[in-house]
């Protein structure tokens, strides 16, 4: 830290009790100021030699009186103190924590130029000047202490010279930076620099574009924005370190959870400070801030009431990179009159936007590139549909969740952003399991939401031996489980001399290699009159049925079995005449123990066959 010795007498200044204050000399005192409840004993000569006012006051007094009141004194008895010592020659020592208090004390008592030649506020210009604006860490100290000397710091535009100079040095190459900073974000030993026995490639290693946002992470909001705000006008500063620069500043002063026990004058100070970090999120909406820390401040801006200019913005700024996010992100609690535990209704807003903004993106390559889906943009689809399968498999267990709520969610995304549905279909169940008033016509919408040939195998057998589902869903995955066996084995077949370039059969493959079983299949399907006497009688068999083999491989139960079982009957005619390996497969199979399996998701009506 900076600091400035003045005078060369010994301090002499004595404390009686703690409202007086005097100087012990031989002469006796002739005046009396009072700076708010201190008392001053002094002498008026070495007073009036340096202050303007103090002669002022003194004339206007007269002799009758030795008392003098400073009403409205700018830093209270210690700035006075200061100044008084000066006057009679006394050391004082100024820093970056009394500096300001000093410079408006001076200039209350307009101790200038044409006083006396080498006055105070003209030795503490000097300092400013040369050493706290030149200093880092002493420009920010010095910018913290003028919001208690307001409106003074201002009108001495103390507080413009160090804003200017906190943004100044943000802006300075890194590899040209010699001064200490705090960063302790990274804490491994390149990121600390070391001022000294430093060579010059070992700094530009050590010293990030960031460096600066934790040390400015002190200042009170308003000064914070007025620096931002200047930081970001002289247009030297990357949008990613701004972005950084918030978020840093958000983890600082907001609090990880909020709840209605805070008081309303928190509640005002973070509806304040949400409001303002929105306002200085980077222009380009695209780069910048990461979705988790954008939906951060939607989750505060929800809670406390932010106005709807800003939630605008968060909202739109998310919809731009919603892939990005996480399903912890996306559980914003939701807010009366809503009876839910999270706002869904929210997330489908800010869904449906990325989905418009994904349309009209893709609707600008295909006019430039043709119609087709690049890598990158099927990436990101994929990944929002995991997002959304595993938000709607969290918001699930609210049975407050209406079913048209999760079908309109669920439906938002193309059947692209799910080329596997099992985490759709873990929804789905979780769905069934907290909502067991569901009617037959519920569960049969909720349940089309999934096409059953896009679960995996996993998923197939937990849902062949799940009893929530309707019948004619679990007959549809032993038929398409069935399908796609036995267009397995005749692709293995046909390429058994090319087994390197073999991959997994598509939906299409499937219909085309299954196209002569479905024939036959129909007519077997035709034949299976299921009766709803049946289903009782099968349910209460389920456990007899579902006991463990010899092997301790459980059986499928016996609804889902006895349907498997004549489905297989007509998959055998494809591998009787195959190798041994495959003919040893021709049996009815048997099904894994049910328990937590994989997630389970849209759907394809046109795709189920009927079975009447």
């Amino acid at each position: 830290m900076k600091f400035m010795k003045l005078g060369s007498k010994p301090d002499a200044f004595q404390a009686d009790g703690k409202s007086v204050r005097y100087v012990a000399s031989e002469l006796e005192t002739d005046v009396t100021i009072n700076v708010g409840e201190v008392k001053f004993n002094l002498h008026k000569f070495p007073l009036l030699s340096k202050s303007n006012r103090l002669q002022k006051l003194v004339s206007k007094a007269g002799e009758n009186s030795d008392e003098i009141d400073m009403v409205g004194f700018p830093g209270g008895p210690k700035a006075f103190e200061i100044c008084a010592k000066f006057c009679y020659g006394m050391i004082v020592t100024l820093n970056a924590y009394n500096v300001v208090a000093a410079r408006c004390a001076a200039e209350y008592l307009e101790m200038t130029e044409d006083v006396d030649r080498g006055n105070l506020i003209f030795k503490i210009e000097v300092f400013l000047n040369s050493s706290i604006f030149r200093s880092w860490k002493d420009s920010i100290i010095v910018l913290q202490t003028t919001k208690s000397l307001l409106p003074w710091s201002e009108d001495l535009k103390i507080v413009g010279r160090c804003i200017d100079s906190i943004a100044s040095k943000t802006s300075v190459d890194p590899a040209s930076i010699t001064w200490s900073y705090t960063y302790n974000r990274k804490l491994s030993v390149p990121d600390k620099i070391v001022e000294e026995g430093i060579n010059f490639r070992e700094k530009i290693e050590s010293v990030p574009k960031d460096w600066w946002v934790e040390d400015i992470c002190e200042l009170d909001i308003d000064l914070y924005k007025r620096v931002m705000i200047t930081v970001k006008s002289k247009g030297r500063m990357d949008g990613k370190v701004i972005g950084e620069a918030l978020k840093t500043y958000a983890v600082r002063w907001l609090p990880d959870s909020f709840d209605d026990s805070v008081s309303d004058a928190l509640t005002c100070r973070y509806k304040y400070l949400v409001e303002t970090l929105v306002c200085l999120l980077p222009p380009d909406k695209g780069v910048g801030c990461s979705c988790s820390f954008l939906l951060k401040l939607l989750k505060f801006s929800v809670l406390v009431g932010v106005n709807d200019s800003p939630r605008e913005d968060l909202m739109n700024r998310i919809s731009l990179k919603l892939h990005e996010a996480s399903v912890k992100d996306l559980l914003v609690p939701a807010r009366p009159p809503q009876n839910t535990l999270y706002d869904v209704g929210l997330i489908q807003c800010i869904v449906n936007r990325y989905m418009m903004h994904e349309k009209y993106n893709q609707d600008e390559k295909n006019k430039a590139n043709g119609d087709f889906i690049l890598g990158h943009e099927h990436v990101t689809l994929m990944n929002l549909g995991k997002l959304i399968d595993g938000y709607l498999a969290e918001i699930a267990h609210d049975t407050n969740l209406t079913i048209s709520s999760f079908i309109d969610l669920s439906q938002s995304i193309p059947d692209s952003a799910r080329p596997i549905q099992d985490g759709l279909y873990k929804a789905i169940d979780i769905y069934l399991k907290e909502h067991l008033s569901l009617t037959k016509a519920e569960k049969k919408k909720i349940c089309g939401l999934m096409d059953v040939k896009k679960l995996t195998m996993d998923a197939s057998m937990h849902a062949a031996q799940n009893e929530l589902l309707p019948l004619r869903v679990v007959v549809q995955v032993l038929f398409f489980e069935q399908v796609r066996a036995a267009s397995g084995v005749q692709a293995l077949n046909n390429n058994a001399r090319d087994t390197s370039n073999s991959t997994t059969n598509t939906d299409e493959e499937w219909e085309k290699t299954a196209a002569d079983d479905n024939k036959s299949l129909k007519k077997q399907m035709s034949r299976m009159k299921i009766k709803d006497e049946d289903f009782r009688k099968n349910r209460k068999l389920l456990k007899k049925n579902s006991k463990s083999t010899k092997s301790g491989v459980q059986l499928l139960p016996s609804r889902s079995r006895r349907i498997f079982d004549r489905l297989w009957v007509v998959g055998r005619g494809h591998v009787e005449n195959r190798s041994s390996e495959t003919s040893g497969s021709s049996q009815s199979p048997t099904s894994l123990a049910p328990g937590d399996t994989k997630s389970f998701g849209s759907s394809s009506r046109q795709r189920r066959h009927s079975i009447s």
